[in-house]
């Protein structure tokens, strides 16, 4: 299992639209209609700093999952006019989880 936490820092003019760009690639990972990934999206209580956990069964639905095209918009829009500071990775390594695993 692949388990990632990224956080990054936005400008406060692009919180909305950070939180659209989210919703809209949340809504297309539903769509995949697949137990192979879990993905989550927190904002801290700054209401600036975004956390996003996700979870892979394998490197190939990791990579369907990145490389979906609403996901590198998100990415790309964030990038380029949102960001404060560069997004910090963390690769995790999972121990356990009440749900059911990928």
């Amino acid at each position: 299992m692949i388990s990632v936490q990224v956080t990054y820092r936005i400008k406060p003019d692009f919180v909305e639209k950070n939180k659209k760009n989210i919703h809209n690639f949340l809504v297309d990972f539903k769509s995949m209609l697949t137990t192979k990934f879990l993905y989550n999206v927190y904002v801290k209580e700054d209401g600036l700093t975004f956390v996003h956990h996700s979870m892979y069964a394998d490197e190939a639905m990791q990579q369907e999952v990145l490389n979906t095209p609403s996901f590198l918009a998100f990415q790309r829009e964030r990038d380029e006019h949102g960001l404060i500071e560069a997004p910090s990775i963390e690769i995790l390594t999972h121990i356990g989880s009440s749900m059911r695993t990928i």
